[in-house]
């Protein structure tokens, strides 16, 4: 499939076969489209005679090939045969630039894909001199080198500017927290907190995802062991929330569930082992389709049958303490799917999160579990828009943490 022969004598005529040109011009001239193989081999002759019309055809048809099949080895060649083509242009070929940081995209994904990971962190260095740096920091968090993650992010972000999204800051915020500067993590994530305040008094935003962000807030500032600042930003949620178990979201919203599941995800980390390049993991704090590589993917889903049978074993021995914390692990893991997979009816995942409060619960000394479990809940409860039964999750999870009696009649 990949073909290597006459490369770096392209336009050098006197060695090309002009029968084999003929014969590719025919194919390409003939009534009927050729399929994508053919293009392919007719471009790869054509390029040696008439690179600057023949190779962006050709680089563009490798791509395409590469959505008729399934086999990542194959991907990897053929992704490397494009990229290859895309840095024979002329340089001042109109759009190159693109097209070749979109070829390496496509190359890194696939070499990720394939296991290859170190050639894969290769080109995703290359991608971040040109100034794409995103997949290298999360290349960079899943093998647990979260300070340079961190500053990564640092040295690409504007201070103060308004063109960061939040997914950016919330990873970043990650990375930092990571790496143990919770002090700057704080601040980051402050950032994302302000602007889903404005946007939501504004009525560009939903409560909810206020809600959602405020409620991680809180959990980062317990760690760093502010809890004055926690209580209050859990007490300003729990007021979003009664607010919205009397008149519902003042503005109409669906699809942003994506926004629960990554900070659900991401205060799961705690639990899970720590990242190396020998044994790496997801980047928590970013989200599956913002880029997590496709080997830490398939490693994190592919826990889930052990996490099951973890979770069983531990039912049986009657260690209370391990199940409440290994059925946790598993209910996250189950979210990101739910969220992910298109198929979202709240009866699939609903049994996970009951479950996780009904184990707490036999926790009678351990409030702090119970606590946690019912804002667990609250929060998914939120997702799928039953603000009743969320207010009154949250606001039992406030009066245990807190000490405070809540009522939580609407």
């Amino acid at each position: 499939m990949h073909h290597t022969e006459n490369r770096g004598l392209m336009g050098d005529t006197a060695k090309v076969d002009q029968d084999a040109v003929l014969r590719a011009r025919v194919l390409l001239l003939g009534s009927d489209r050729p399929s994508n193989r053919v293009e392919i081999e007719a471009y790869r002759t054509l390029a040696q005679v008439s690179p600057r019309v023949y190779l962006p055809k050709l680089a563009r048809a490798l791509v395409a090939r590469t959505w008729e099949l399934r086999d990542p080895k194959a991907h990897v060649v053929l992704y490397a045969e494009a990229v290859d083509a895309v840095r024979r242009y002329d340089a001042e070929a109109p759009d190159r630039k693109d097209q070749l940081n979109g070829a390496l995209r496509g190359y890194q994904h696939a070499l990720f894909a394939a296991g290859r990971r170190a050639e894969g962190r290769a080109v995703c260095e290359e991608l971040a001199a040109a100034g794409q740096y995103g997949r290298l920091a999360v290349v960079l968090a899943e093998e647990g080198r979260h300070g340079e993650a961190a500053d990564l992010y640092a040295r690409h972000i504007v201070p103060g500017s308004a063109d960061v999204s939040e997914w950016t800051l919330i990873e970043w915020a990650a990375e930092l927290d990571a790496a143990g500067r919770r002090g700057e993590a704080l601040e980051v994530f402050a950032r994302v907190v302000a602007e889903a305040r404005r946007t939501a008094a504004e009525d560009r935003s939903p409560l909810a995802s206020l809600v959602w962000k405020l409620d991680h807030y809180a959990r980062m500032l317990r760690a760093a062991g502010r809890r004055s600042e926690e209580t209050a930003a859990r007490r300003e949620a729990l007021t979003l929330l009664t607010r919205l178990a009397a008149g519902g979201e003042p503005v109409s919203w669906s699809n942003i569930q994506a926004s629960w599941v990554t900070l659900l995800v991401l205060s799961g980390r705690p639990a899970e082992p720590a990242a190396t390049p020998d044994a790496p993991l997801p980047a928590f704090g970013v989200h599956l389709y913002h880029g997590w590589s496709p080997d830490t993917r398939e490693e994190y889903f592919a826990s889930v049958p052990s996490l099951e049978q973890r979770v069983a074993a531990l039912r049986a021995s009657g260690d209370l303490p391990g199940l409440v914390a290994a059925q946790r692990r598993l209910t996250v893991r189950r979210a990101l799917r739910w969220e992910t997979c298109g198929r979202r009816a709240e009866e699939v995942l609903r049994p996970d999160f009951d479950e996780g409060v009904a184990l707490a619960r036999r926790l009678p000394e351990d409030r702090s579990s119970v606590a946690r479990a019912l804002v667990d809940r609250s929060m998914f409860l939120l997702a799928v828009k039953r603000y009743e039964e969320a207010h009154a999750d949250f606001a039992e999870a406030f009066a245990l943490d807190s000490g405070t009696p809540i009522v939580t009649g609407t």
